[in-house]
């Protein structure tokens, strides 16, 4: 059973790796811009220093931009006259400044020193990586050599992130069409480990909820209250951290407190009463070791989604626009 196992698992990692996702790998600057790693590193620490909701940020960015399409850095292409692109979409609205800046600062750091060779999708996977190692997560191999697209639509966003008020089932099938199985998309969302949520994204949650209970009776009484009382004023820019114990470390907290009733977003406290994945919860809860393993593997997973290389994409002089006005929106590869 255990070889049958470990053969099922070495089927589907190998064949994450397509022809594409081999031309990648973890040395590709050490030759044309060797002070890469360095860089980024100095960058993201006084970022993060000044700025502690960086790491949060960072890691949302990173991910709502691999979900749609890839990692290929489009979530970094401002809107221009001739299109809308995927950082106006609704859902990306939230995203904080703090993550756009530290990538736009590491992009400009890097121009200086080796202009044109370094992808805007290769910095935020890096710097990703490096701000969550420094909030006490996990340090993984990123495989590098990522091209950036050449283009962003706002239209290619919808039904690839998930949203507070989805099913598990919803959000399960999400994930199972990027290739990540449940207890991959349990690991990703331990994200939430760090970072915070507006009122807006769990207010159904506090008032209201049903003819028999005011506010969602999954949750913990008292934290019910506290945060009745905190937009209670319906303000847009009120927020709570994900994870209310240790909102500014990366561990395994968020699933400590899912057992307590302490989960924020309804999607979140909803795994610890589905059966597929609650024992996963629960097994992470247990166990940090097992989350930092199966988050490690489950990002280097991400990190290779529909990646571009070669003439798939470019290598941006600014990450928040393409090289030339005249895109051809058939290179966008579809998501």
């Amino acid at each position: 059973m255990a070889l049958q196992l470990l053969s099922i698992f070495l089927f589907s990692t190998l064949a994450l790796f397509s022809l594409t996702e081999s031309k990648l790998n973890v040395e590709y600057y050490n030759k044309t811009c060797p002070q890469f790693e360095t860089i980024i590193q100095r960058i993201v620490v006084d970022k993060q220093l000044a700025s502690p909701t960086t790491a949060a940020g960072a890691l949302r960015l990173f991910f709502h931009d691999c979900m749609v399409g890839g990692c290929d850095a489009s979530l970094l292409i401002s809107s221009n006259s001739f299109a809308a692109a995927e950082r106006d979409e609704e859902i990306n609205l939230s995203l904080p400044g703090d993550a756009f800046d530290v990538i736009s600062r590491a992009k400009t750091a890097l121009e200086l020193q080796c202009p044109g060779i370094v992808s805007c999708a290769d910095i935020l996977a890096v710097a990703t990586r490096d701000l969550i190692t420094i909030v006490g997560g996990p340090f993984y191999k990123v495989r590098l050599g990522r091209k950036d697209s050449f283009a962003s639509f706002t239209k290619d966003v919808e039904g690839h992130i998930a949203r507070p008020n989805m099913t598990m089932d919803t959000i399960i099938n999400m994930f199972a069409l990027k290739n990540l199985n449940v207890h991959e998309m349990v690991a990703l969302v331990g994200a939430h480990t760090i970072g915070f949520s507006h009122c807006s994204e769990f207010r159904k949650r506090l008032f209201k909820f049903s003819q028999t209970s005011e506010f969602d009776p999954s949750m913990n009484p008292t934290y019910a209250k506290a945060l009745q009382e905190l937009c209670s004023n319906n303000t847009k820019d009120m927020a709570a951290f994900n994870d209310v114990m240790t909102p500014g470390k990366f561990d395994n907290m968020y699933y400590i407190n899912l057992q307590k009733g302490l989960g924020l977003l309804a999607s979140d406290q909803a795994m610890i009463s589905d059966q597929r994945t609650k024992p996963i919860v629960e097994l992470f809860a247990k166990d940090q070791d097992a989350f930092f393993k199966a988050f490690s593997h489950a990002m280097e997973k991400v990190s290779l989604y529909k990646v571009k290389t070669g003439k798939m994409g470019e290598v941006r002089r600014r990450c928040d626009a393409v090289n030339r006005l005249e895109v051809n929106p058939s290179k966008k590869i579809a998501s």
